[in-house]
């Protein structure tokens, strides 16, 4: 039995009539009468009592109706499930990211296009450190990773970068430097510095350092903090200041200033990862359009 002869009867037990059913299905009424004349044979019953005018369904016929009908139903929701998953509007992403990244407003704003692009499709957020966000990726836990490096390649992977920022010095209000409009690292040489741990945030970490040294001096670090935000905190109450990327600017913590740098200024650097063969066409919708949104003129 296949899903056309259930189609053929469903046309015949709606129309009640072997010629209407005939040109509604666009093909011949002898065909169809020994189609399901055929069915009928298979089945091992009469679906309908042939009437001197007209035909009527059997109670196995009028049976039979509903479960055709509910079969043919589940056969159209099935291609469509399929269709839409082969188009990446239907199913289920996890999008990974840093707890600095979320206060760039790129972030935000490409989770919420492709909400508004595909609505079909259910997407989880999740926030971890990039090694931990990485061996989720490679887990298939996660499909597309906000993540700074630098971090260990992996030719299951491919990353690119999306985002390369300026970073700059947090201050509280009441800072010597907050009279200056830019500010050199050399600046900030006496300085007392609240900063990430290198184990939870090594490329921030590292660019700091980097650009202390290329000014002639090791930053003091007196206190770290896990999460950007507990810096932030930490800074607007006068525990020490920080280098800080520029998206930290959105956060609308009160109490702090920024400062760019003058000079040489350390960056932030975020790379979108994602696997080099992904079966999931969602996953490879939100990296083409994650992609479009970092480089719009590209």
């Amino acid at each position: 039995m296949e899903l056309r002869h259930l189609r053929y009867f469903t046309a015949v037990a709606e129309e009640l009539h072997f010629t209407r059913a005939a040109a509604r299905l666009g093909i011949g009424q002898p065909p169809l009468s020994q189609q399901i004349q055929q069915l009928e044979r298979e089945i091992g019953t009469p679906l309908f009592l042939r009437l001197p005018r007209g035909i009527a369904l059997t109670e196995a016929g009028a049976q039979f109706l509903e479960d055709a009908r509910a079969i043919l139903a589940g056969a159209d929701r099935a291609v469509d499930t399929a269709r839409r998953l082969g188009r990446g509007e239907r199913g289920a992403i996890t999008v990974g990211f840093t707890a600095s990244a979320v206060f760039h407003p790129y972030l935000p704003r490409a989770i919420r296009a492709y909400r508004d692009r595909y609505p079909g499709v259910r997407i989880t957020l999740t926030e971890s450190t990039s090694v931990s966000l990485l061996r989720s990726l490679r887990a298939g836990e996660v499909d597309v990773a906000f993540v700074r490096p630098p971090y260990v390649a992996d030719p299951e992977f491919e990353s690119e970068r999306v985002l390369n920022e300026p970073m700059l010095v947090a201050l509280p209000p009441d800072h010597r430097l907050v009279r200056k409009r830019a500010i050199p690292m050399a600046a900030l040489a006496d300085e007392d510095f609240v900063l990430y741990p290198r184990p939870i945030g090594a490329s921030l970490y590292d660019a700091i350092q980097s650009a202390c040294q290329r000014a002639g001096f090791t930053p003091r670090v007196i206190q770290e903090a896990p999460q950007m935000a507990s810096i932030v905190s930490l800074v607007a109450a006068g525990v020490g200041i920080s280098v800080v990327p520029a998206a930290m600017r959105h956060m609308g913590a009160q109490g702090i200033e920024y400062r760019p740098i003058k000079g040489d200024a350390p960056h932030a650097l975020l790379d979108m990862a994602y696997r080099r063969h992904d079966r999931s066409a969602a996953a490879s919708n939100a990296v083409e359009l994650l992609r479009e949104l970092a480089h719009p003129d590209s």
